[in-house]
Order: C-alpha cells, then structure tokens, then sequence
C-alpha cells in the first residue's frame, strides 16, 4: 500500500493526499504541493500512514518541499494582490452587467493562476468578463460559480447557536441534510429555526441522527400499546434526551415512565417466546418471530394448475386414440 500524508489547502476544506517524497512530515507543518489549480501552499492535517488506494481516489502526487521563509512572505503577499483582485473583478462585473455576486479571489503560489468565485442564480456567460481581467491582471483567470452552502463556507460567519459555522472551521465534506433528520430529532419544523445562514436546512442536523436513530429503534412507537406497572395504556410521546416514554393510560391518566424498563421487558419477552419456540420446534425462530411470541407461520404449498386440453397432446402424451 502507498504512504500517503493529508494536506488541506484552506481551513475546513477537502482534505488531499499526496506522497511525503522522503519529507518528515508532521500535523501542523505548511508544505508546498501541486494541485489541480497549480503550486499552492497548505497545512498538513494527517500525518503520513499506509493507505489503500480505493481510500486516496486518485493517482499521488509528490509534496514539493516544507514552506521556507519566502514561500511564507509570498503567500502574504498574495493575500495583498487577491484583495485589489477582487476589486478589479468587481469593477469589471459592474461594467458588463453580469447577475453574479463574487465571493472570493484565490492566487496560486506562483502567481500563475487566480481563481475567482461566485454566487448566481443560474449560468452566467462570463468569456468577455474572463478576457478583459487576463489582460489587465496579466495572468490565466478562472471563475468558479459555487452554490448556497459553498458560498457560506467560503464568506463565514456564526451560526444561530453562538458559534463560528461548522462548515467554515472543521467539516471538510458537506453532506446532505433531509428533512427527516429533523423529525426524528423531534426539532419544530420552522424554517427560521433549522435553517443556516445559507438558507439550507443546518448541517449539525446530520450529527445526532444516528444516535436518535438507534435509540428510538429500541423504544415502541407513538400510538402503540404497552403494559407498564401502573397499568395498560399507549405511548403519547418519547423523549430521546431524557430516555422515557410518556403514556396515557386507559382511564386518561399521563405516566412519565423510563425507556429502559418498557425496553427490556420486551426483550425479556422475545426471548421467552424464542425459547419456547426452540422447546417446541428444535429450531431457533428469527427476531420477528419471537416478537410474534415465536408463531412462525407455515406457507402452503402452492398448487399447480392442470394444462388446458388444447386438442392435441405434448409429449409422452400424445394424441388419445
């Protein structure tokens, strides 16, 4: 397997593998490496290991070299040229008149390359505008249109919650985020409440879903029936957080009850009924079955139709004489 290190090229962004080419590399070194836009310079994150190529996805490429003094003095440099960068390319915006929002300017290392994004609603001829900023930034120009999510990772900002947005300081890959995370986190609908700066649904919605997932798949459901101390009643509500069930009981009395007595009871149950079940039959029954009180019901075979008499014979049969 090849020895392969992380590097990321910007804070929060895709992590890249590449060859350490015999560099003693370790996390928090700033290196110089090629990528697909050109020499840039990032920050190791993982040091190097043994990988499989499935995990790296793509042919290795060797780091360049550890940053020196003047690779450092020259990436702060280019901070400079990027900020009238964006001002030219604003300008020249205006002046075609072009529906797009520019969010960010990027030189590579070497100055060879700048990469501009942006923001619009939907495609945008910009050749002219590529054209008119080569000739006056006298380098190759490329622009890069983002989409909502993207664009609030690249501006940043802070979240309803107080904090930097997830999306701009650790998550390298932003995955999607459905509704239903929200309904099984028992979260109000409200767009207000589980949407982020970007107008997306908020992707700390995907963090705990897992965990809510599993939990409540060993809970009973809304609206089923069970049979705790205090009586028999159906479950009205389940809190994840605080692990209970609350029940309504058949004279419409609400009982706050754990999870974990009504859970194990019925597991408690399934494998009585499992046992039962292999001291009557000599086999073991599945899960759903034992749930079932191990009733495993037997398919009848299923019976065959007799051939319609077409008026001749097939076969061995042959015509009747």
């Amino acid at each position: 397997m090849p020895i392969a290190v992380g590097v990321t090229f910007r804070s929060a962004g895709q992590v890249q593998y590449f060859d350490p080419g015999g560099l003693e590399l370790r996390e928090g070194d700033v290196v110089v490496a090629p990528t697909q836009r050109g020499v840039e310079l990032g920050q190791v994150v993982a040091e190097a290991r043994d990988m499989a190529e499935a995990e790296i996805g793509h042919p290795l490429r060797a780091v360049t070299r550890k940053a020196t003094e003047e690779d450092l003095a020259r990436e702060e440099e280019n901070r400079d040229r990027e900020r009238r960068a964006f001002e030219v390319c604003n300008r020249q915006i205006a002046r075609h008149g072009l529906p797009m929002k520019l969010i960010e300017a990027r030189y590579t290392l070497d100055r060879a390359r700048i990469v501009f994004y942006f923001g619009a609603e939907g495609r945008v001829d910009f050749r002219r505008l590529v054209r008119d900023l080569a000739s006056e930034l006298k380098t190759r120009v490329e622009l890069h249109q983002v989409g909502v999510r993207d664009e609030a990772r690249l501006f940043g900002g802070f979240g309803p919650c107080g904090r930097p947005l997830c999306c701009a300081t650790f998550l390298s890959n932003l995955h999607p985020v459905a509704i239903k995370m929200a309904k099984e986190q028992n979260l109000a609908l409200n767009p207000l409440k589980i949407s982020g700066v970007c107008g997306r649904l908020m992707c700390c919605l995907n963090f705990e879903y897992e965990c809510y997932k599993r939990a409540r798949a060993e809970m009973p459901r809304v609206g089923s029936e069970i049979t705790i101390p205090q009586g028999h009643g159906r479950v009205a509500e389940i809190n994840v957080i605080k692990n209970t069930l609350t029940v309504v009981l058949d004279d419409e009395t609400r009982v706050e009850v754990e999870a974990g007595c009504v859970c194990g009871a019925r597991a408690a149950a399934a494998e009585t009924a499992a046992e039962s079940t292999i001291e009557a039959t000599g086999e073991p029954a599945s899960a759903a079955d034992s749930q079932r009180g191990g009733n495993k019901r037997r398919r009848r075979p299923r019976r065959r139709r007799p051939a319609r008499d077409g008026g001749q014979g097939s076969g061995a049969g042959g015509q009747a004489g």
